[in-house]
């Protein structure tokens, strides 16, 4: 029996060792791995010793390579989400063909129209990569961004025609663009949000329409007394005081609109948060992810800003050979159809942030777009023409500026009470069409005495 203790005791210890030893080469192995797994670089050099140079070479080799391969994909990808993603850009052959027939035939009337139904495309894709950066800059920042950019078409149209020294397109455009934004714009946005959302009456902040809507009546002050001077025949140097007035008013409404700037980014940025943020700042965090990278974004606004100034030139070249071939007033032309155009981009982006209830977006979009050309467009016009002797003041004339002072009162009156519905954005939808039936019946004696001003011509 002893002996059978003995044997079954040695058997005990032996299978005890064994499972230590197996233990123990288990944790060696898993040790040897986490090693592995921790250091790669030293389980390289035990397996690669020999052929270290040749292998590092060979992967510096292959890096190069990949990040050229992957480059190239970053490439393709950002002009096929730019370029082939939208439907309106099937509208893009139609600006190099413009450019093809001011070549060849010099029809101003095809010409017009191509350059306009080219330039649509082209405003919606800078809209579009103006918004992908703003991904990157935060809201304040990207709706200023929005702003800005939006614009630049009008502003670049602006500049070429002020180099031809026609003033009145460049007045009448920048008043269109102001209009197409209050009226046409905003009415749209209205109208779509509240079918979208018919149960209730969409809501957005009181407090930057009505800062908003104070910086118009400025702009309308401005515009206001150069005309009333100029009608009333007052002045005290005929042809002079009007256009220092101008210059003068200019440069106050370029330092109210950088005062604007400054109350908007760092004095008191509550005041622009969207209503249903601002007892829970910070709280939503369904914004959506940007498709392309800030440079990638950075680089399509360069490209875009210098196709759009290209057609821009064709445009303007053939506003008034447009206008006789087609038999439409110049007027109706750059108060109606220019600012469509440029306001493609604000147009559809306004309507899509108004059908996702995000009502507030859409104000800053038409409402800040108009308080920027108003505010800076204008006056920064008058100062590019002085600076290239080009007498470009503040009198846009009685029936535009009345035009403007009425559109502004009725959209503030709509603005007060901080909500909307269809019917609301109903009436500015028709109150746009009476604007542009009236522009299609205005004959505009002033045009007539800017040709005889234009430089070089």
């Amino acid at each position: 029996m002893d002996g059978f203790r003995s044997n079954d005791n040695k058997q005990g210890v032996e299978r005890h060792s064994r499972t230590e030893m197996g233990s123990l080469g288990e944790k060696t192995i898993l040790e040897f791995e986490d090693e592995s797994l921790v250091s790669p670089v030293s389980l390289t050099r035990k397996n690669f010793s020999i052929e270290g140079s040749i292998h590092s070479s060979s992967l510096g080799g292959g890096s190069q390579k990949l990040s050229c391969s992957n480059m190239k994909n970053r490439v393709f990808g950002s002009i096929k989400i730019v370029v082939f993603s939208a439907k309106i850009n099937l509208l893009m052959p139609f600006g190099p063909l413009a450019i093809i027939v001011s070549t060849l035939s010099g029809h101003h009337g095809w010409v017009f129209l191509l350059s306009l139904l080219g330039i649509i495309p082209l405003a919606e894709r800078l809209g579009y990569a103006t918004e992908q950066l703003a991904c990157y800059t935060g809201a304040t920042v990207g709706g200023l961004l929005n702003a800005t950019f939006g614009n630049a078409t009008e502003l670049i149209i602006s500049i070429y025609a002020l180099r031809r020294g026609m003033i009145r397109v460049v007045q009448q455009s920048l008043l269109g663009s102001i209009l197409s934004n209050m009226l046409l714009v905003l009415g749209c946005a209205f109208f779509a949000g509240g079918i979208v959302v018919s149960k209730r009456e969409q809501v957005f902040s009181k407090a930057a329409a009505t800062v908003n809507s104070g910086l118009l009546l400025m702009a309308v002050m401005g515009l206001l007394f150069p005309a009333v001077l100029r009608s009333t025949h007052t002045e005290l140097h005929s042809g002079k005081s009007e256009l220092a007035l101008s210059r003068f008013s200019s440069g106050i409404m370029l330092v109210a609109y950088a005062a604007y700037l400054v109350f908007q980014l760092k004095s008191d940025k509550n005041l622009y948060l969207p209503v249903d943020e601002v007892d829970n700042e910070g709280s939503s965090d369904d914004e959506e992810a940007p498709e392309i990278s800030m440079w990638e974004s950075i680089v399509w606004l360069s490209i875009l800003t210098i196709w759009i100034s290209v057609l821009s030139e064709y445009l303007v070249n053939a506003i008034e050979g447009a206008s006789v071939a087609m038999n439409i007033p110049v007027a109706f032309i750059s108060v109606i159809l220019l600012p469509i155009v440029g306001n493609a981009a604000e147009h559809a982006g306004a309507i899509m942030f108004a059908m996702k209830d995000k009502l507030d977006i859409s104000l800053g979009v038409a409402i800040g777009s108009s308080t920027q050309i108003s505010m800076f467009g204008i006056p920064f016009c008058v100062v590019i023409g002085w600076i290239m002797g080009c007498p470009m003041d503040l009198n846009f004339q009685l029936f535009e500026t009345a035009t403007l002072f009425i559109t502004v009162i009725v959209v503030a009156f709509m603005l007060q009470d901080g909500t909307s519905n269809y019917l609301k954005g109903l009436m500015l939808i028709l109150c746009y069409l009476i604007v542009a039936a009236s522009f299609f019946v205005h004959i505009d004696p002033a045009s007539v005495g800017d040709k005889t001003r234009k430089p070089g011509v």
